[in-house]
């Protein structure tokens, strides 16, 4: 009966959740279909749910209000031989599930790409970025999708290898940083490592003086520069440097600091020299010498700086 109402199903990796009400009204299956899986279409919609449950408001969905305390079940399932494996059976009140999705959206928050039109990265979404666009199964590791939204479901910690699925993607294309993927690094270390002040990390955090999140940032700099001097260069630094700087900073920096050297040498203008330096030298004087090797959590951190230093560089350019 449940896997026949197609329009209330989703499909996560081989994982099949079916959700219900306890009381069988339609309208909390719709509700959690747009909270779980956002489209571009219901952005307006998503965002009054949050907002309302963040004040404690109540909710009208097609003219229904809802109950917050009414019971939800959500059940994942997945093939097994000629049988059904229950990946995950999850059942609470039904604004504790919303209030638990809302701040699982507010810990994956952060600056996007100007073009980027997606406000909300739902799960199906977020195990996209775990995978290798070039191979010929797309599909995510076994049992993720599950435990991805078993934690935003619970509000507990995600899964370890939604991280190290994520890290590997972005070491395996030379440090290509989605806003996607740069959202899971920021939820997944707030969630599970505690990173403090996660509302500061939205956009840049020019306050805090953590040596991997301050040498990513550096890493983008140093990028910039060679761009600024070598206009349409094929490839940078980072194809050939981001994953032994992210991983072990204290062996190459002094290598990118010798080529930054040659690179400011090509400028026309000694503002642009003068510019460059001055912030690599306020970087530099927030942590003193390099890291010599950084740990999965701060590697994360090294990514997160990188990415949103860029996003600043971008932004920049389309204000001038």
């Amino acid at each position: 009966t449940l896997l026949s109402q197609r329009k209330y199903i989703f499909q996560l990796g081989d994982t099949t959740v079916v959700f219900w009400a306890e009381s069988g009204e339609e309208t909390y299956q719709k509700t959690l279909c747009w909270c779980a899986e956002p489209s571009i279409d219901n952005v307006e919609t998503i965002r009054g749910i949050f907002e309302n449950i963040t004040q404690n408001k109540s909710i009208k969905i097609d003219g229904i209000e809802l109950d917050y305390n009414q019971k939800f079940y959500i059940l994942g399932l997945a093939p097994n031989a000629a049988r059904l494996s229950v990946r995950f059976f999850y059942q609470n009140s039904f604004g504790k599930i919303l209030e638990n999705i809302a701040a699982h959206y507010s810990r994956m928050e952060i600056a996007k790409p100007s073009w980027e039109n997606r406000e909300f990265l739902g799960v199906n979404g977020i195990l996209w970025e775990t995978i290798n666009q070039k191979s010929k199964d797309k599909k995510p590791v076994p049992n993720m999708a599950a435990a991805v939204l078993s934690a935003i479901l619970s509000n507990s910690r995600y899964p370890g290898n939604l991280y190290t699925n994520t890290l590997i993607r972005i070491r395996a294309e030379q440090g290509k940083i989605t806003w996607g993927r740069a959202s899971i690094v920021k939820a997944y270390l707030i969630q599970n490592f505690n990173m403090e002040k996660g509302e500061d990390f939205v956009g840049l955090n020019e306050e805090t003086n953590d040596a991997a999140y301050v040498t990513g940032r550096i890493f983008s700099v140093l990028e910039a520069i060679q761009e600024d001097a070598n206009p349409g260069l094929n490839a940078t630094i980072k194809d050939r440097y981001f994953n032994s700087a992210c991983a072990t900073p204290g062996s190459i920096f002094p290598i990118l600091m010798k080529l930054k050297n040659s690179h400011i040498r090509k400028f026309n203008s000694p503002g642009k020299k003068i510019y460059y330096e001055k912030i690599l030298t306020e970087l530099m004087g927030k942590i003193g010498d390099f890291p010599k090797r950084l740990t999965l959590e701060e590697q994360g951190r090294f990514m997160l700086g990188y990415y949103h230093q860029v996003q600043k560089r971008y932004e920049k350019k389309e204000e001038e």
